[in-house]
């Protein structure tokens, strides 16, 4: 029987332990029908030359054993679209190829807007990340009017200019603005893609050509602005009441505006809006937090959504939001007898994946006294986690040295 992708990488020799599709072994699996769809996305994450450059080759095999066009990497939760927006890198791959693959992609029916999980990022964002301009011209030629200026809570809702400037992608930045990228855009920390360049006499006489490049985009995205000598102030919208989508969202939940909530459970506050928004599709909850653990004052890129203290306001997926567990662990010895039926969607027992990569058993689920919100603890397969199931002196749960660690739900997947 052929072996599987990750134990022919480990027979290689240290200094050949990457995939090369040019030699013969390696052709031989990946053409293998045996070799699995899994096993394909692992060998698109190596960040070498010898894969980049060939995802063509790998990306049409994936497809062949019937992956969707829109499936995901079960580990990085990215599509082929985003992995192709990744291996135009200058240095890393063939910018040319990998557009004429996402051309293919998206002719079979890839969406552009689709998103990672992990990063939020869009196959637009990945591109200007990895300062790809041939990338970002193909992806917004499919993409509908406006969609240029999409924002990415990873990157403190900033635009796709905004990545690419704070990464001094001098190509994409040209591209973007080229295209309608809006330079006057703000993030929600009010700054614009010229406020996010780093500063160039901040860095250090190694980094001269790094400077150098940081001051002419400075330059370029100032001499963009509408009005460089006057600070852009958008005008704050105060969005009308719930629509008849939200509210019906909201009924089905059991929540309403005003109610106690749990985001993602972990952090905690009052629901203060509930709708659609300018920076990002689909439905989003605003909640004002209890502690001042948040990202704004209820407003996103000049719009004021709510009104509340600053660094108090969030604002999430409504997906993400949850009525208060009533059931919560009080001694200073949590037990593991905690519930876990009422909060995240695996129980005591369950078999999970942790942030993607990690697997084990769900051991616990409740507050804890190291950090705020419900956290699950879970005893890993093999000794890569971080304690034996106790944080500074509390035992939440019992394992082996170095199987336990703890993390949110949100971080934690069947």
């Amino acid at each position: 029987m052929m072996k599987s992708v990750f134990l022919f990488l480990l027979s290689f020799p240290p200094e050949f332990s990457f995939f090369d599709p040019e030699e013969p072994q390696c052709r031989e699996v990946l053409f293998e029908p045996s070799t699995t769809v899994p096993e394909l996305f692992a060998v698109l994450r190596q960040w070498v030359p010898q894969v980049q450059k060939n995802i063509s080759l790998i990306g049409n095999e994936i497809l062949k054993r019937g992956c969707g066009v829109n499936d995901r990497d079960g580990l990085t939760d990215m599509s082929l679209l985003h992995y192709c927006c990744k291996a135009g890198a200058p240095g890393i791959g063939d910018a040319e190829m990998a557009a004429s693959f996402a051309q293919q992609l998206l002719s079979l029916g890839a969406e552009p807007g689709l998103r990672s999980r992990w990063t939020n990022m869009s196959a637009l964002h990945y591109a200007a990340y990895f300062d790809v301009p041939q990338l970002i011209r193909v992806v917004l030629h499919a993409s509908q009017p406006g969609e240029v200026d999409t924002t990415c809570s990873d990157f403190e809702f900033g635009t796709a200019l905004h990545i690419a400037a704070s990464n001094l992608c001098s190509s994409a930045v040209k591209c973007l603005l080229e295209l309608g990228a809006n330079p006057a855009f703000r993030n929600e920390r009010g700054q614009c893609p010229a406020d996010v360049v780093s500063e160039p006499l901040d860095m250090l006489l190694e980094m001269a050509d790094a400077a150098a490049l940081a001051k002419e985009l400075r330059i370029l995205l100032r001499e963009a602005l509408p009005r460089p000598c006057t600070p852009l102030t958008l005008p704050a919208q105060a969005p009308s009441g719930l629509s008849d989508k939200a509210r019906l969202q909201l009924i089905t939940m059991g929540i309403q505006l005003g109610d106690r909530v749990v985001i993602a459970g972990q952090k905690v506050g009052t629901l203060q809006f509930c709708g659609s928004t300018e920076f990002a599709g689909g439905l989003w909850a605003g909640v004002e937090l209890d502690q001042a653990e948040g990202k704004n004052d209820g407003s996103v890129a000049g719009v004021q959504y709510f009104t509340c203290r600053l660094k108090h306001g969030i604002f999430a997926p409504l997906s993400k939001i949850s009525k208060p567990s009533e059931r919560l662990p009080r001694s200073r010895t949590p037990s593991a007898s905690s519930s876990v039926c009422d909060g995240p969607e695996v129980r005591l027992g369950e078999r999970v994946l942790v942030v993607g990569q990690r697997t084990g058993v769900v051991r616990f689920y409740g507050k804890t006294n190291f950090a705020p919100g419900f956290w699950l603890g879970i005893e890993l397969d093999k000794p890569s986690g971080k304690n034996d199931g106790s944080v500074g002196g509390v035992n939440y749960f019992s394992c082996p040295p170095k199987h336990g660690v703890f993390a949110p739900p949100s971080r934690v997947q069947r």
